[in-house]
């Protein structure tokens, strides 16, 4: 039974990850923790999770909106881009200081393109101000407003083609994932790094009761040495690989808990002032997703289309710029 059983594995042995699942536990062991593949058949369990964590990437970079073209006249004729910039310039001086637009503008590989896609992140902001504004059919003045501006615009992973865009975005996605349970994992070594300093010093104190004798200050700190061995233990045991790995599948298996996209709609007129979307009036409807990650904070995402001629100007013109600030 145990030869036919051998054969019959052989057999029904599971194909191997496809190349994408490869290069996501290769990932793993770069971003994460590289003893990580000390751990017990690390690749059997971690290619299921890694393949759905990939897939939700995947399918997470499909659902932005976009490629939406972000120039001056777009940002006279599209509300949205209306509302992410204060003014066309603002477009103008987000390219020229881009570090990721020079470095794509800098790469021989680019050059044969007219214009390039990327991802735009901007967060969302609002302020409180007194205006111009309706109190029911009269126009008054110190009317409580909320206006709507962005700020903190990123450009990320451009590139020539909106394919190879969609597909740096997707192991961009993937890389945040990992980046924020390794931060999960610092934050359980500084956890048991301080429960050492802890024990440290209850320790001393309870050498310095050990002389006298023993009464309830000592049975007190004699627990909360008890306490504090107790927990040190947990946590060093789920620092080890194999609890390491086994909660690292559980996140990666729920990956919509870390990074997800968010629908938010709002009524906003050319100045910014957000109306009640029921009561619009001359009011634009907004519809856009927000991406909650990993700090938490929340930026509205588009693709964007940008025209590479306008690039380069944007980024000479800010070094010209700074050329003429050094010489002042």
């Amino acid at each position: 039974m145990g030869l036919l059983a051998a054969i019959t594995g052989l057999l029904h042995r599971a194909p191997p990850p496809d190349s994408a699942t490869r290069e996501g536990l290769a990932r793993i062991a770069e971003l994460v923790d590289p003893l990580l593949k000390a751990a017990p058949d690390f690749d059997r369990r971690l290619e299921a999770p890694v393949h759905h964590a990939l897939a939700y990437c995947q399918s997470l970079v499909g659902s932005l909106p976009g490629p939406c073209t972000i120039d001056a006249r777009a940002f006279a004729a599209d509300p949205l881009v209306h509302a992410l910039f204060a003014t066309a310039d603002d477009i103008r001086g987000m390219l020229g200081r881009s570090q990721a637009v020079r470095d794509f503008l800098a790469d021989p590989a680019s050059r044969g393109s007219d214009s390039f896609y990327a991802l735009l992140a901007a967060r969302r902001q609002q302020k409180k101000q007194l205006g111009m504004g309706l109190l029911g059919d009269t126009a008054h003045n110190g009317v409580p407003q909320t206006v709507l501006y962005f700020a903190d615009h990123t450009l990320v992973e451009p590139r020539c083609e909106l394919v190879e865009a969609r597909s740096a975005l997707r192991a961009s996605a993937f890389d945040s994932l990992l980046k924020n349970f390794h931060a999960h994992l610092e934050g359980l070594r500084l956890e048991r790094d301080e429960t050492r300093g802890d024990r440290s010093r209850e320790e001393a104190h309870l050498a310095l009761l050990r002389g006298n004798t023993p009464g309830p200050e000592y049975a007190v700190h004699t627990r909360r040495l008890a306490e504090l061995d107790a927990h040190l233990r947990s946590v060093a045991t789920s620092l080890e690989p194999d609890p390491l790995v086994r909660a690292l599948a559980e996140f990666l298996l729920a990956p919509e808990l870390s990074l997800a996209l968010r629908p938010c709609s709002l009524a906003v007129d050319r100045l910014g002032v957000v109306a009640d979307t029921e009561k619009a009036g001359s009011a634009e409807v907004l519809d856009f997703p927000e991406l909650c990650g990993r700090d938490k904070r929340h930026y509205l995402v588009m693709l964007v289309r940008v025209s590479r001629a306008e690039a380069e100007a944007a980024v000479a013109s800010i070094l010209d710029l700074k050329h003429r600030f050094v010489i002042l």
